[in-house]
């Protein structure tokens, strides 16, 4: 030991004695063993294990990922399919929708069609009853007039239909020649 008294040199200050070099580099290199043999494996271990968590998330989040695209694509493909249906159906509904309307038109003409020929044969059959009642009527009134001309009754009902008859028949020519 050196005595507070006694000089030391400057540069040996901060050089350490011998001794304690070759004990801390015994140290050293026990401790450098011991990291190297028990820790090191240990935590190359642990770090292994972690890049592979790491890499097999990766690898799932690329799948999941790769599982997300392809459901996207289908459901872009099964959204294209639906709007091309939904295009094919309003396009069959107006189709349809005219073809109802073409055929209503059809049912209405055709109805229409038959209500004049209905009314029509009406017509017609109303012209000739009210005909038949005309000529009963002017049969009747130029009977009456004959008998009261001639003076006599015409109970004969055979010779005053056929004088009635004629009558009209004449009375019928004039009228169509007139017009």
């Amino acid at each position: 030991m050196l005595n507070a008294e006694q000089e030391v040199p400057g540069y040996k200050l901060l050089l350490p004695e011998t001794s304690e070099i070759v004990w801390t580099l015994i140290f050293l290199v026990i401790f450098a063993v011991v990291f190297m043999k028990f820790i090191l494996p240990r935590l190359n271990a642990v770090l292994d294990e972690r890049s592979e968590k790491i890499e097999g998330g990766l690898k799932k989040a690329e799948e999941v990922q790769q599982q997300a695209d392809d459901l996207r694509a289908t459901q872009e493909q099964e959204l294209a399919a639906a709007r091309q249906e939904a295009a094919g159906i309003r396009e069959k509904a107006r189709q349809d929708g005219t073809r109802i309307v073409e055929e209503a038109k059809a049912r209405a003409e055709a109805e229409s069609e038959r209500v004049l020929v209905a009314g029509r044969q009406q017509l017609t059959a109303e012209r000739q009853t009210a005909s038949a009642q005309l000529h009963h009527e002017v049969g009747s009134l130029a009977s009456d007039l004959a008998s009261k001309i001639v003076g006599e009754s015409l109970t004969d009902d055979e010779r005053s239909r056929r004088v009635i008859d004629r009558f009209l028949d004449d009375l019928e020519s004039n009228q169509t020649a007139t017009r």
